[in-house]
């Protein structure tokens, strides 16, 4: 390509979605944060961001095309991708597509660079309806494998898609999340009054995901009834908060509740806005996260960026993304989940040193950053 040419990227981001539910989580936000800095990280590129949301605003240097036809469902969004797509960056002079989510339509006139979040659907399949799992399945690979450059959003990520998509290892670059910076610690006294304002306990454990059977939000339960029996006087009054809209077979998480009793101890907040995530985090006594499989895992990440200490699981990305500050067990044991939930607010020395290590750590992941590095890979692919 022509060094004087100013590359033109097209970016793929059908998936946005400003809802405040669960739809409005996870992927959501690697997209909406890479649309929000990479005019700034590199303005030498031209940006067309491909959405259906009609309520982004875009940052200036970047032009917003939204779709005729909604593209939230899965058929309409696989029609645009597979059947507009290629006449959109065909007749606007697309030099190089950005899939930021699993999929480049198979017809193209131009190079890609492909994002793959985590390859759950093809380790979860379950959780998926299965004209999903086969389309994902099906053209992720397709799409990862003829891409110039694929990238994963952590370590773990990447090597599960050089082994199940035998994409070779120089085309796989790990470019990590970052943490937006309202993510912070919080006067104590506005904490505080947010806390009455919710009604929320002084001590508590808070889980913040949508509730899905990948969460192990069900053992988290289970070890937060292990946990009461065992706790001293001064800590009877630990509550734990499940934070998070209802994705799918979430039914058996609400009835175990039942089951065990606990339904004076354990609340369900439903969907948490972002603008109020950050007061939930400060306000919480521990975070806990025992999921069984993340891409990449953002609210652990949130959490040590609001100083609140981090218990998670020591599966898939979650021990990069907590490193040393957070505590580690495995998502299946019950009685390892109890006791790191113990230990942590049991001792507040631990909870002071754990919440320092992870305010440091948090500081090394960045969404310029990784704006910056995505920039760097559209030149590459692009030949500028």
């Amino acid at each position: 390509m022509n060094k004087a040419h100013t590359l033109h990227v097209g970016l793929n981001a059908h998936l946005l979605s400003l809802d405040r539910n669960y739809r409005g989580a996870g992927s959501n936000w690697y997209i909406y944060h890479m649309l929000c800095h990479l005019p700034v990280a590199a303005p030498d590129l031209r940006y067309t961001a491909y959405t259906h949301e009609s309520r982004f605003s875009p940052p200036p240097g970047m032009r917003v095309r939204r779709s005729r036809w909604p593209t939230v469902g899965p058929m309409r969004r696989i029609a645009w991708e597979q059947l507009a797509a290629p006449v959109v960056l065909r007749r606007e002079q697309v030099d190089l597509l950005h899939a930021m989510a699993f999929v480049a339509p198979l017809i193209r006139s131009c190079p890609t660079v492909v994002t793959v979040l985590d390859l759950s659907f093809l380790l979860y399949p379950a959780a998926f309806k299965w004209i999903n799992r086969a389309y994902l399945r099906l053209m992720t690979g397709i799409s990862a494998r003829s891409a110039g450059r694929v990238i994963a959003i952590s370590e773990s990520t990447r090597r599960d898609v050089i082994q199940w998509l035998k994409v070779p290892p120089e085309r796989v670059q790990t470019i990590t999340c970052g943490v937006d910076p309202t993510f912070r610690p919080l006067p104590r006294a506005e904490v505080e009054a947010f806390r009455q304002r919710k009604g929320l306990p002084e001590r508590y454990i808070l889980f913040l995901g949508t509730i899905q059977p990948r969460k192990n939000v069900r053992q988290l339960i289970d070890a937060f009834a292990a946990l009461v029996s065992s706790l001293p006087p001064e800590l009877a009054d630990v509550h734990l908060i499940i934070a998070g809209g209802k994705g799918w077979l979430y039914e058996p998480v609400f009835a175990r509740v039942e089951e065990l009793g606990l339904h004076d101890r354990i609340r369900f907040a439903g969907y948490v806005p972002e603008d109020e995530k950050r007061w939930w985090y400060n306000a919480a006594t521990c975070f806990c996260f025992p999921s069984l499989y993340e891409g990449f895992g953002l609210p652990p990440l949130e959490a040590m960026a609001c100083g609140t200490p981090v218990i998670t699981s020591d599966v898939s990305s979650l021990p990069e993304v907590v490193g040393e500050a957070g505590l580690t067990v495995s998502p299946t044991d019950v009685r390892a989940l109890s006791d790191a939930l113990r230990r942590v607010l049991v001792d507040p020395a631990l909870r002071a040193h754990m919440a320092e290590k992870g305010l440091a750590h948090s500081r090394h992941f960045s969404w310029a950053e990784a704006a910056r590095e995505t920039a760097a890979a559209y030149r590459l692919v692009g030949g500028v």
